[in-house]
């Protein structure tokens, strides 16, 4: 507002332009005012952006991997491959400051892409050191699923490294499942016919249309940490929680709970019938040499 937040228009352009970028991070369909600690956050922001945009091909992307383990066993059955940023300035970069401006720049295609080709070569030596029925499952941001070409290219990754499709996992959330939603539908239909598995990935805190569950080939439920964080203390999360496996079980759908971080939590839902957990309290994301000590 001028002339609070600006006396000329270029610095009225700029802290609007930071004014933005919060509200984007707010989720969107908002708005705010501007404020000073806007500039430094903004200019934080443009400085990561540059960065970025550099950072894939001088090799500062590297992945994290977490495992999930078996309810009933407790053995190790696959993981999660994680994006981190080694900034060389600024150390590790947390996720959450960097990913959306990888979406919103449109270099989530080039670093999804990375991402499923260093993760399909790491479940290639995981299997060729005995892990054969281990599952690897990777992160598809809205827009890579939905650009042209990724069933040929996980098609390419799995014959380049030898690997049976059913062993990789490509988890996309709710939001993304109901856009453009024939394009969605062909694409995962393709991906189906591959024999590469689906998960939705933080189940129950998007659209919670439950009809389609039976539309789309979807093979795997993640209940969202948000569920899982105050079980069974919490008498709602702990129903919705309930609700969720009862409904994967219904239709034979594999389950997942993430954000396991106590063995309260693990004797609640292997109770229920919760067949796989992912959780700080069976590891935390490590790099790969990490991850082979787990094995």
């Amino acid at each position: 507002l001028f002339p609070s937040t600006g006396e000329d228009s270029s610095t009225l352009l700029k802290n609007a332009d930071a004014a933005m970028y919060r509200a984007k991070e707010s989720g969107g369909n908002t708005y705010q005012f501007y404020s000073a600690d806007m500039g430094a956050h903004a200019e934080r922001r443009l400085t990561l952006e540059n960065d970025l945009r550099l950072a894939l091909e001088r090799g500062e992307f590297v992945l994290h991997y977490q495992p999930q383990i078996a309810s009933g066993s407790g053995k190790i059955i696959g993981c999660e491959a994680l994006l981190r940023w080694q900034h060389p300035q600024q150390g590790l970069i947390p996720p959450l400051e960097f990913i959306s401006i990888l979406e919103e720049t449109g270099l989530i295609v080039p670093v999804g892409r990375w991402v499923l080709e260093i993760a399909c070569a790491q479940l290639a030596i995981w299997r060729q050191r005995g892990q054969r029925n281990f599952t690897m499952a990777v992160n598809v941001a809205s827009r890579q699923f939905h650009e042209p070409g990724l069933a040929e290219l996980v098609t390419e990754l799995l014959q380049r490294h030898s690997l049976e499709p059913q062993h990789l996992e490509l988890e996309i959330t709710e939001g993304t499942l109901m856009q453009h939603v024939p394009s969605t539908a062909d694409t995962l239909a393709a991906l189906a016919q591959l024999g590469v598995r689906i998960a939705l990935d933080d189940f129950g805190t998007g659209y919670s249309s439950l009809s389609y569950l039976r539309r789309f080939p979807i093979d795997t439920l993640k209940i969202d940490r948000a569920f899982i964080r105050d079980i069974p203390g919490d008498a709602d999360d702990t129903a919705i929680t309930r609700a969720i496996i009862a409904l994967a079980q219904s239709l034979h759908l594999r389950i997942v709970a993430e954000g396991v971080e106590t063995e309260e939590q693990r004797r609640f839902l292997n109770g229920f019938g919760c067949e796989s957990m992912q959780g700080y309290l069976f590891g935390k994301p490590v790099p790969a040499e990490e991850f082979d000590r787990l094995l």
